[in-house]
């Protein structure tokens, strides 16, 4: 009786004593299965990189501005532009359960800046001192505002690292002094690198108190208020909550400021979560969609597979009877082919997956993390998983029928064919 030994040592002499036709049908399984994971990995480097730039502005941000309302209640014939307040910003703090909290925000790109080195133009925010628990804003030397500076109005300011480059080049700008509009500001805080790329607007920035910049740099126009800020950016108790926290935010918004606030058209705003949200169903029928193409591909070498070891049955038809009529049985005819089928597909597969995790490898280092908006591909576990349970059921698929075929020969009528 043939050992499992004996087996094996034929499957391998079967499969190379037919190197290219084996060659090409590997070629075949392990394209697909490297397509199915670089594709899959593609797709999930796009969303890795969209949620990394989302993460630059912070976690659950939702952004809201003054918008535009009807000048006269309950018609639409007229309208007339609103700005946001600080007590919008703490009423929003202190009367809804549904936000988390919230910080007022005030922006002047028209302040000068001038240190004893250089002159820079960059924007000029004043903010209260829980920007940075909202916003995505890392130190790197130094501290933020407090509420210190926010009561007592001070002359301190936080400089954004280019800014910090620009005002202060080739000397110490933590500790020194600047002027912004001739009144002179003592800088207690520089922020780290934001974002990626060459996009420096971000890091040309600098911050000072809200109070002090309602005071020194107030909004200016015709029926402002005095506490008028640009933005107001704040958080849903949840991350699953911003609906809730939308509409708080929609009610206290049109009460302080007399309008109806069931109009969306009414408020202008950016609610990070649901555009997150929107990014993931994008991509997760990219990833269905690319998924697909890989497994059709991999289908499709497994049917060279199963029609190659079909082949195979019809080639060695005087050998199968031979070996039956010295005594081979059914089951070690059908093993023989069934892993000679499980073999093509298996080593043919790990080949896909050593070739596709070592291109995934070579773009992680050649782009790193420096492409805005994308990450190199990367081997994804389900991705990987699918593949492996293809393959086995590719492998099974392409030996079984085949090897089934070549047990029912009967011996007498396998030596009679040429």
């Amino acid at each position: 009786m043939t050992n499992l030994g004996d087996i094996f040592g034929q499957v391998f002499a079967a499969i190379w004593s037919n190197k290219l036709r084996s060659f090409l049908t590997m070629f075949g399984i392990a394209w697909g299965v490297g397509s199915l994971l670089l594709l899959v990995g593609l797709g999930e480097g796009f969303r890795s990189g969209q949620r990394r730039q989302m993460a630059t502005l912070g976690n659950d941000v939702i952004f809201m501005s003054g918008g535009n309302i009807p000048a006269v209640p309950s018609q639409h014939t007229g309208m007339r532009p609103y700005k946001l307040t600080l007590r919008d910003a703490i009423d929003m703090r202190t009367k809804s359960a549904s936000i988390r909290d919230a910080t007022a925000l005030l922006e002047n790109d028209s302040v000068k800046q001038v240190s004893a080195f250089a002159s820079s133009g960059g924007t000029v925010n004043g903010a209260e001192p829980n920007y940075p628990s909202i916003r995505a804003i890392p130190i790197a030397q130094g501290r933020f505002l407090d509420a210190a500076d926010l009561a007592e109005r001070r002359h301190v300011v936080v400089l954004g690292k280019k800014a910090a480059t620009l005002l202060f080049p080739g000397h110490a700008a933590l500790g020194s002094s600047l002027t912004l509009n001739g009144s002179r500001f003592d800088v207690i805080g520089i922020f780290d690198k934001i974002g990626h790329g060459n996009n420096d607007t971000s890091n040309q920035e600098c911050y000072i108190p809200l109070s002090t910049m309602l005071e020194m740099f107030p909004m200016k126009g015709e029926n402002i208020p005095l506490d008028a800020v640009g933005s107001i950016q704040y958080q849903p108790r949840t991350h699953g909550g911003n609906e809730a926290a939308v509409a708080e935010a929609h009610r206290i918004i049109s009460q302080n400021h007399g309008f109806d606030g069931s109009n969306p058209d009414a408020f202008n705003e950016w609610d990070s979560i649901k555009s997150e949200q929107m990014v993931d169903t994008i991509f997760n029928v990219m990833d269905y969609f690319l998924g697909g193409v890989g497994i059709v591909t991999l289908a499709l070498g497994a049917v060279g597979i199963i029609n190659i070891m079909l082949v195979a049955v019809t080639e060695r038809t005087r050998e199968i009877g031979l070996r039956k009529a010295l005594g081979a049985t059914n089951r070690s005819i059908e093993l023989q082919f069934l892993l000679e089928g499980l073999f093509l597909t298996g080593v043919s597969g790990l080949i896909g997956m050593a070739g596709a995790a070592a291109l995934m490898a070579v773009l992680q280092t050649l782009a790193g993390g420096n492409v805005q908006g994308f990450d190199p591909p990367r081997l994804v576990p389900w991705s990987a998983a699918l593949a492996i349970g293809s393959l086995s059921l590719s492998g099974i698929l392409a030996g079984l029928y085949p090897a089934r075929q070549a047990a029912r020969l009967e011996p007498v009528e396998a030596l009679r064919k040429e």
